[in-house]
């Protein structure tokens, strides 16, 4: 790979990744511990955790009850009836818990699918009820909810009232009797020794046991609901099967939009381009033969001239043809390939190709389809003097990377635009396009692909 363009993007560029701090916390000037036990979010999350017991113990009885009393009475046709009802029970409370993490956690899940039903009425609302995964899936949540929930309710519930108990006690550690000249928390005592938390020194470093605790416990809780986080994401949210299905779907009207799109394409080339010049060129034959007789010199100059147009027309086609699939990516592969664009793109352009083997051949198409794109818009609108094709391979994706020297200020954010279609179009095979374009450049686009392309050969 090339390093002459692969060093970092441009003087005084800063690079965000984003994952730093939002711009809110920057301005906070005590350390996230020390914050911690007074922020909003750890409340929240302490009283999640309260809530939880509660909750946990409704669900879990409700699920066990309706679920075994169903499944006693099986042998009965009153069975089917009270194990759908016990588990469509059991979804509404899943409702209900993924609105509290909303609320409390700050973590938004998804409604599962719906039921599917194939007919109307009770038979089969309760045939849909019993062969759902998400009916299944919210008992399997009721279930396990509630013995974590009592063990976090524990621990959360303990290191809070010790740690806040223990850091208050200097004011009020004098609420306790004094006996022979003893005051305070007694920690032993045998009728002949005992030991009380009363000089100064004793209730200081309480006081700082108990700091401890509180500074603590925050992030114990949160560690707390990070489990709480994927039983309600793994159980309560649309199963995976479902999200691919619709991100399928979705990919799959993307590509016929994009297929579309290139056959109306190709449909207005040949109609304004070859077809034009053809019709335009039968026209001229045709005169020609008619002044052949009379003026053979001026029918000779209009062959001449019709000749012209044919060699026009056949590049047009070569160039149509070429833009579809072109031969020497089949044949070649995309070094020559890529070589073959480069040296038609207005500006000088470095390739290298760094592949030990091919790709797929969708990937292949794909990524010859997105560098073709990216140089045109460096010849229409980069003013670049410059640019650079880099192709490697990490383990199984296929990096493209494209870098010019212009004026910058690409974005691929918007509705319609160049970048926005072909973001959509790598999107379809699981790919990811990277625009990095500051205003005054330089220019670096990135496209990653799978190397084998399941979804696109699939």
């Amino acid at each position: 790979m090339a390093t002459e363009y692969g060093q970092g993007y441009g003087p005084g560029y800063e690079y965000d990744s984003g994952f730093g701090a939002p711009e809110g916390a920057r301005r906070h000037r005590l350390p996230a511990g020390l914050r911690a036990p007074f922020e909003a979010r750890s409340w929240r999350e302490f009283g999640y955790v309260l809530l939880s017991l509660p909750i946990g113990i409704m669900l879990f009885t409700y699920a066990v009850t309706m679920v075994a009393l169903g499944a006693g009475l099986l042998v009965t046709f009153l069975g089917i009836p009270v194990l759908a009802a016990g588990l469509a029970g059991c979804r509404g409370f899943a409702a209900l818990e993924r609105a509290r993490a909303r609320g409390l956690l700050d973590l938004d899940v998804a409604d599962p699918e719906p039921l599917r039903m194939r007919k109307s009425g009770v038979m089969a609302w309760m045939g849909a009820v019993l062969k759902s995964g998400t009916s299944w899936r919210t008992l399997l949540y009721a279930v396990l909810q509630f013995p974590w929930s009592v063990f976090s309710f524990v621990v959360a519930l303990n290191f809070w009232a010790y740690g806040w108990a223990l850091l208050t006690y200097p004011l009020w550690f004098w609420v306790f009797p004094v006996y022979a000249g003893q005051g305070g928390i007694q920690l032993y005592g045998d009728g002949q020794h005992s030991i009380y938390l009363d000089n100064p020194f004793e209730i200081t470093v309480t006081a700082l046991v108990g700091l401890l605790f509180t500074l603590a416990t925050p992030w114990i809780v949160r560690a707390l609901t990070m489990v709480d986080r994927l039983l309600v994401h793994g159980l309560l949210g649309p199963s995976r099967l479902s999200a691919r299905v619709v991100e399928l779907e979705s990919d799959r009207g993307v590509v016929v939009d994009t297929a579309a799109a290139d056959l109306r394409r190709i449909e207005r080339d040949l109609h304004d381009g070859a077809q034009a010049r053809l019709v335009a060129l039968a026209m001229d034959l045709g005169l020609a033969k008619e002044k052949l007789a009379e003026d053979p010199q001026a029918a000779a100059r209009m062959v001449d001239e019709a000749h012209g147009e044919v060699k026009t027309a056949l590049q047009e086609l070569r160039d149509l043809a070429r833009g579809i699939h072109p031969a020497v990516l089949t044949d070649r592969g995309l070094d020559a390939a890529l070589s073959a664009v480069a040296s038609r793109c207005t500006v000088p352009v470095q390739v290298e190709v760094d592949l030990a083997e091919r790709p797929a051949p969708a990937i292949e198409g794909i990524a010859y389809f997105t560098v073709s794109e990216l140089l045109q818009n460096i010849s229409k609108h980069s003013r670049a003097t410059w640019a650079a094709v880099d192709v490697w391979r990490v383990e199984s994706r296929l990096m493209v990377q494209v870098v010019d020297n212009g004026v910058g200020g690409a974005d691929a954010s918007g509705g319609g635009s160049g970048l926005a279609g072909l973001a959509e179009r790598l999107d379809a095979v699981d790919g990811i396009l990277v625009v990095d374009s500051p205003v005054g450049g330089p220019t670096r686009v990135t496209a990653e692909l799978p190397w084998r392309g399941e979804r696109a050969l699939g």
